[in-house]
Order: C-alpha cells, then sequence, then structure tokens
C-alpha cells in the first residue's frame, strides 16, 4: 500500500474526516486528498503532522505491515480473540483492506 492509502485508512479508523485533518494541517480539503490518493507525496515535516494528528508513529504511515497491525490490534482483545463489541463499518473496512492487499499479489 501506498502512504496516502495508510494515511486513507487510518484516518478512516479512526472516524475523522478530510476535512478535520485538513484544518488541522493548515492546508484544504483538496490539497488533502490528493496526499491520500498519492497524487502528492507530502515533504518529511508535512508527514510527521499527519502521524501526530492521526497519534500514530511516521514508520506506520510508511508501512503496510504497521497499518495491519493497527487494524488487528484496535479490534483484538490481549487474549487474541476478536472483540466483539467493535464497529460493523470496521469489519468492513479491515475485509477491504485485506482484498485490496491480497488483489496486489
Amino acid at each position: 500500500m501506498s502512504v496516502g492509502t495508510n494515511i486513507k485508512h487510518i484516518r478512516e479508523l479512526q472516524n475523522l474526516t478530510q476535512e478535520f485533518v485538513a484544518q488541522e494541517l493548515g492546508i484544504s480539503q483538496a490539497a488533502f486528498a490528493r496526499i491520500e490518493t498519492g497524487s502528492v507525496i507530502p515533504r518529511v515535516d508535512k508527514l510527521q503532522r499527519i502521524a501526530e494528528i492521526l497519534k500514530v508513529d511516521v514508520s506506520t504511515l510508511l508501512s503496510s505491515t504497521n497499518i495491519f497491525n493497527i487494524v488487528f490490534n484496535a479490534t483484538a482483545t490481549q487474549s487474541g480473540y476478536i472483540n466483539h463489541q467493535h464497529n460493523l463499518a470496521d469489519v468492513e473496512l479491515i475485509r477491504k483492506l485485506i482484498r485490496e492487499e491480497l488483489g496486489k499479489r
């Protein structure tokens, strides 16, 4: 997955809008959308700020392995079982992420 795709998935998992993140960054929603689509690669300082807003490490935005850890850690309990109190939208997003990643192989 690309950096933009990782940003989008993490943002969606946190139920944040493009408008909110863009406002926090001091850019337009359209400019932020271009980051998510991969049309624009953000500078390191902007990437660090995005990570702060999304409350993740910059390395998470750069790695498809790390984003899957976030998705699954968000719904897994310490015992390793899936927490059944998760949101159905989260389950659908997880399924979408898996389908996308498997489709690239």
